[in-house]
């Protein structure tokens, strides 16, 4: 599935043209054109890198799924790779979307691996903001980039909100040790795989941002400040929400050394107050005459010692609260 524009003077022009087609927009420069290819094979990346005189080294990464987001510079274009991303809300993992772009003077290539990236989301962008169309190629890479972002902002917002009700589970009694071990680890799982795609984006529209590249100009150079901006503030959130996760998991497991701690007084205080009765009635088992043997008498004494310091050494745990 192929999807085509062609912008000239900040409208467009055509649209759902053959990608056969592109090489005669491009053979005006004021036209700016960009199509979409999803889930390409070889052989249709090959027809593009003949159209638009591609790297062969940047066709072989836009074919292989799984390349870290990343801006390669080579004499005829700029390659692009960026991830767009969300999050489960049953099982809170992560689903990156993959995006490879060449990026020309007058064109724009986007190479999706799969449906999973909405480029109608991208395209509306585009048509809510055509009075800057007139940037070209600049254009219509903010569009992409800033749709790219804001996913990453609901992402790490949704993460934030799973972390918030991990703290609460925390303090709640009546919640599973068990499921909360894995409500942490499966978010966890899912905030690394986040930064991994999150934090290199900062390089890549920092990069855009240089002048010599000749892909900003003046008008569209604010937006992209904006970009940045955002991209700046996930990496933020990125790492405050693993320094919260790994809070979590501290005060786990200092809860469970504190609980350990409590059951352990418990079981050493009712050891203690055991031992009495078994001490009393040993010393009275002994085989030697003592104040009472063989007398009813001497029973009532030995019971009424064993209440008597069993009671108080319970009273005494009761008041120092270990038990």
């Amino acid at each position: 599935m192929v999807r085509t524009r062609c912008y000239r003077d900040g409208t467009v022009v055509a649209d759902g043209f053959p990608v056969a087609d592109v090489s005669d927009h491009l053979a005006d420069p004021a036209n700016t054109v960009w199509f979409d290819l999803c889930a390409p094979d070889e052989d249709d990346l090959k027809a593009v890198r003949e159209e638009l005189g591609l790297h062969t080294l940047a066709v072989e990464d836009a074919l292989q799924t799984g390349e870290r987001p990343k801006l390669d510079h080579y004499s005829e274009h700029l390659f692009l790779n960026a991830y767009a991303v969300e999050v489960d809300p049953a099982t809170k993992q992560l689903r990156p979307h993959e995006v490879s772009l060449f990026i020309t003077t007058n064109a724009l290539v986007t190479v999706r691996a799969e449906e999973g990236f909405d480029i109608d989301a991208v395209v509306v962008r585009w048509d809510a903001m055509s009075q800057l169309a007139k940037s070209g190629v600049g254009f219509l890479l903010h569009g992409l980039l800033d749709y790219v972002v804001d996913t990453h902002f609901d992402a790490a917002q949704q993460l934030d909100t799973e972390i918030d009700s991990l703290e609460d589970a925390l303090f709640d009694e009546q919640g599973g040790d068990v499921q909360l071990q894995r409500r942490t680890f499966e978010v966890r799982k899912s905030l690394v795989d986040f930064r991994r795609l999150v934090l290199p984006m900062r390089e890549v529209v920092n990069a855009l941002l240089r002048r010599d590249l000749g892909i900003v100009d003046d008008t569209m150079t604010p937006y992209y400040q904006d970009v940045y901006d955002h991209v700046l503030r996930v990496a933020e959130w990125t790492e405050s929400l693993r320094d919260l996760l790994a809070n979590i998991h501290d005060t786990r497991l200092t809860m469970r050394g504190n609980k350990l701690n409590s059951i352990m007084k418990k079981v050493t205080s009712w050891a203690a107050i055991i031992a009495v009765p078994t001490a009393v009635t040993g010393f009275y088992g002994q085989n030697v005459p003592y104040p009472g043997f063989g007398q009813v008498g001497g029973f009532w004494t030995s019971a009424a010692i064993m209440v008597m310091l069993s009671g108080g050494l319970y009273i005494i745990f009761k008041v120092k609260d270990w038990l």
